[in-house]
């Protein structure tokens, strides 16, 4: 019988951010006697989630480091720790440059004084983002704000500063950006061309990108404004602001908006603004009576006199049809999509990012009925990254899911592109084996990306098929036959 010894320690004070200490988790969990490791900060969710590892943590606040670690022997011990220092310590290193060690800059304000104004990206932890924000726009600069855990009125105040003096906020929680042809966080590779994107989504961005990729149209920028802005607190200030920039590009002949479901009358008086611009402006603007990017990135096709192709899919999935229809999503516009358009058919959904209030879910994340989990929400990534990087807690949800009997279909997006995990499918295609082994439940999978994307989206989609999964590039897709799956099962 393998035993394992377990070592936690709290370091108090010390800080890195969620994405680096997933890094130094899996450097330090290569070293020789080491069977499982995990840094991270002592938020709630990451000690729920040390604690289904099996690490009894002490008392800690979320300004304390912890550090477990799973040993095959307790020889082991000190090379571990060795091993989380020295990770630690390359990930918060200053750059070279002619044989002088240069210090990084340790404020927006004073990074910008190196750089002068352009754009600065902000990703930092939700509570300290809108003072960096906030030099930024002093400094007369554009700001992408990565961070989420924003709060709605220091977003109001962000984006009321930059349109009195000129400027734009992207975000917060902007995950996507195509911005002089450089993709920003979570960006797939696309072909360069005259169609620009404004976008209150991220995945939905990636979406239209990767749809308008395959059917050979290119995207000259991408401008997020974070999921919020078609709200009604907000009332789409940077959405203006981006089209106003797009508008005024020679290289943009169409634009296309995209955005989670709007507030009725943010969405109106945008109509009636784009209606005043000189660039034909696309609505694609998640709601009952619009529910599908698919369709809309078919209509902004036709406008530019592209064909319309067939969507690829791979494998193909079979159920017996009946039971629940529970969906695992990284993205929540894809997340939105799917509750839109299978709600038509399946009736109410049950989810933690709710069409309407009275479908929440409460924090166990489960219900008798069909459901839809973003991951990606506010309150699942605090002091962890986002699960397109750290797919660990969806990973838990679908053994879980896959084994409830009551589950006729399971309904999954892979997102692909730079800052996304480096090979998705080698985590998922194994988890979906496994799951399908114990239990043949069918699994659809919608996988947005490219063929140029770091990943390669037919090698993935060809590993997930392999595990038996059926993929599409359309959500929509995806969604209709997960539907039909649990309406009967007919392709």
């Amino acid at each position: 019988m393998t035993t394992s010894l377990t070592h936690v320690e709290l370091r108090p004070g010390a800080y890195a951010d969620s994405v680096t200490l997933l890094q130094v988790s899996r450097d330090v969990a290569t070293t020789d006697g080491v069977r499982a490791a995990q840094v991270a900060m002592a938020t709630e969710l990451n000690l729920e989630v040390l604690a289904s590892m099996g690490f009894d943590v002490p008392d800690a606040t979320p300004n304390d480091m912890v550090v477990a670690l799973h040993l095959e022997r307790e020889e082991a011990l000190d090379a571990a720790l060795a091993a989380v220092s020295a990770a630690l310590a390359a990930a918060s290193g200053g750059s070279h440059g002619g044989g002088e060690t240069i210090a990084a800059p340790r404020t927006t304000r004073s990074a910008l004084k190196r750089s002068g104004p352009g754009l600065a990206l902000v990703s930092v932890p939700g509570q300290h983002a809108f003072v960096e924000a906030m030099d930024a726009l002093d400094a007369g600069s554009d700001v992408m704000i990565f961070s989420d855990n924003v709060t709605v009125a220091q977003e109001l105040v962000l984006k009321r500063t930059a349109a009195d003096r000129g400027l734009l906020v992207m975000g917060p929680d902007c995950g996507t950006a195509v911005v002089g042809g450089l993709g920003l966080g979570f960006a797939n590779a696309t072909r360069p061309g005259s169609v620009g994107i404004v976008a209150a989504s991220g995945t939905g961005c990636q979406q239209l990108l990767c749809l308008l990729d395959h059917a050979g149209v290119g995207v000259s920028s991408a401008l997020g404004v974070g999921g919020r802005d078609l709200k009604e607190e907000i009332g789409g200030l940077s959405t203006r602001a981006a089209l106003a920039r797009l508008d005024a590009d020679p290289a943009v002949e169409h634009i296309v908006l995209v955005s989670k479901p709007p507030a009725e009358s943010v969405a109106a008086s945008l109509r009636e603004y784009a209606a005043e611009l000189g660039t034909p402006v696309h609505f694609a603007l998640l709601s009952p009576e619009s529910p599908s990017l698919t369709s809309a990135t078919e209509a902004v096709l036709g406008a530019v006199g592209a064909d319309v192709p067939e969507w690829p899919s791979w494998g193909s999935a079979t159920g017996n049809g009946g039971g629940l229809l529970r969906g695992l999503f990284v993205g929540g516009t894809l997340c939105d999509e799917a509750m839109l358009l299978a709600g038509a058919d399946l009736g109410p959904i049950r989810s933690n990012i709710p069409l309407s209030p009275e479908l929440a879910l409460d924090s166990t994340l489960t219900a008798d009925g069909h459901l839809m989990i973003d991951f990606g929400d506010d309150a699942l990534t605090q002091g962890r990254a986002h699960p397109m990087i750290d797919p660990t807690l969806r990973l838990e949800h679908l053994s879980k899911v896959a084994a409830d009997p009551t589950t006729g279909a399971i309904l999954m997006d892979v997102v692909l592109g730079h800052g996304a995990e480096p090979d998705p499918a080698g985590g998922l295609a194994p988890a979906i084996a496994a799951a399908r082994k114990e239990r043949d439940v069918p699994i659809v999978i919608a996988c947005v990306g490219t063929e140029s994307d770091p990943q390669a989206l037919s090698r993935q989609a060809a590993a997930l098929a392999e595990a038996g999964a059926e993929v599409h590039l359309s959500n929509a897709s995806a969604t209709a036959r997960a539907v039909a799956l649990v309406s009967g099962g007919a392709r």
